[in-house]
C-alpha cells in the first residue's frame, strides 16, 4: 500500500469507491473484499477511496479497524484512502486505530449535523493534528460547511493553504454540470491540482474538460474498470467526444443508482454481476427488493461485460 505524502499528481487519474463485502452473518469478508480489488487492479485502477459506497457512515470501530488493517496489508501498488467522521467524536475515536499505520491521508465525510465554517475548520485541524494524517474534503452539498458558502469556501482553502487538506472530492450535484458557480469559486481560491471529480461517470468529462480537474471518482467502475480507465485516457488526450460514448456504456446503471440510492445500488450490482458476493448491507439503510434487482440484474452484467 503506498505510504509516501500526497504530492498533486497523485490526484491525476480514476478513484474507486468500492462497496464493502459482508458475510450473510454480517461479518466482513476480506476474501471477497480481495476479488473486487482484483477486478480493479486487472482493469488499471489502483487508487481505492472507501467512503459512503462502503457503508462507513454505520461501520462499527471494531469493523473500522479490521477494514484498516486490511487496506494496510495491500500490495505497493495501490492508493488506499479510508475516511473518517462523519461526527468529531467519531473523528476523534478513530484516531488511536489510523495511528497504527501509515496512511498517506484519509477522507473526512461529510457532517450533516450543525455545522459552520469555523467550527468545522477548527475540528479538521484538530483531527488531522493528532492523527498526524492530512485530509481529502468531501464536498458533496453548497452547505457541507455551513449555510455562509462563501466562508465555507474560504476555510477550505486555508486548510489547503496549510498543507491539512491534500484533496478535495467536489461532488454537488447540478442539472447540468457546465454551469456552476460554486465550483468556479472554489476553483478562484483553490488550485484545481487540488480538486477531483466526485459523481462518478456522468459529469466527469464536462468537469475534465471545462473546469480542468484532475482525476474523479466512480463507484461504477467496480463493473467496468478497464472502461472507466478508457473515459480517464480519452480526455486526457483531448477525445471527450470518445469519451462520452464509453460513458454512455454506464448511464444505465448510474440512471438506477440516482432513482434507488447509489451506494445501496453499486453493492447489488457489484453481486449481480459476479463480481465478488456483497452479502447483506448494515443498518440504517436497506438492501433492494426482489422488483428491482430484477431490474438491475441485467443492466450490471451487460456493463460489467462491456
Amino acid at each position: 500500500m503506498k505510504t509516501s505524502d500526497v504530492t498533486g499528481t497523485d490526484l491525476h487519474g480514476v478513484f474507486a469507491v468500492p462497496p464493502l463485502c459482508r458475510r450473510e452473518d454480517s461479518g466482513l469478508d476480506w476474501g471477497e473484499n480481495e476479488k473486487v480489488v482484483a477486478h480493479l487492479k486487472a482493469g488499471g485502477v489502483h487508487r481505492l477511496m472507501y467512503g459512503g459506497n462502503a457503508f462507513l457512515y454505520h461501520l462499527p470501530l471494531a469493523e473500522y479497524e479490521e477494514l484498516l488493517e486490511w487496506l494496510g496489508g495491500l500490495d505497493d501498488e495501490l492508493w488506499c484512502i479510508p475516511s473518517v467522521g462523519p461526527s468529531f467524536g467519531r473523528m476523534m475515536d478513530q484516531v488511536p486505530l489510523l495511528k497504527k499505520h501509515r496512511f498517506p491521508c484519509v477522507m473526512a465525510l461529510p457532517c450533516a449535523d450543525p455545522r459552520d465554517a469555523a467550527g468545522l475548520e477548527l475540528g479538521l485541524r484538530r483531527f488531522a493534528a493528532s492523527a498526524e494524517t492530512p485530509l481529502i474534503v468531501y464536498l458533496k452539498e453548497e452547505q457541507n460547511f455551513g449555510s455562509d458558502l462563501m466562508a465555507g469556501l474560504d476555510a477550505v482553502a486555508r486548510l489547503v493553504q496549510d498543507g491539512i487538506c491534500v484533496g478535495i472530492k467536489y461532488a454537488v450535484v447540478r442539472a447540468h454540470a457546465s454551469q456552476d458557480a460554486y465550483l468556479d469559486a472554489l476553483l478562484a481560491r483553490v488550485d484545481r491540482k487540488f480538486v477531483i471529480s466526485g459523481m462518478g461517470e456522468r459529469p466527469a468529462i464536462v468537469h475534465l474538460e471545462q473546469f480542468r480537474l484532475q482525476g474523479f471518482t466512480s463507484g461504477s467502475v467496480c463493473l467496468a474498470p478497464a472502461k472507466t480507465q478508457e473515459i480517464f485516457e480519452c480526455c486526457e488526450r483531448g477525445d471527450f467526444a470518445g469519451a462520452a460514448v464509453i460513458r454512455d456504456l454506464f448511464l444505465p446503471v448510474e440512471d438506477l443508482r440516482d432513482a434507488w440510492g447509489p451506494a445501496r445500488v453499486l453493492h447489488a450490482a457489484t453481486g449481480l454481476a459476479g463480481i465478488a458476493k456483497t452479502g447483506p448491507i448494515l443498518p440504517f439503510v436497506s438492501g433492494l427488493g426482489a422488483d428491482q434487482l430484477a431490474k438491475l440484474e441485467p443492466v450490471a452484467k451487460a456493463l460489467a461485460g462491456s
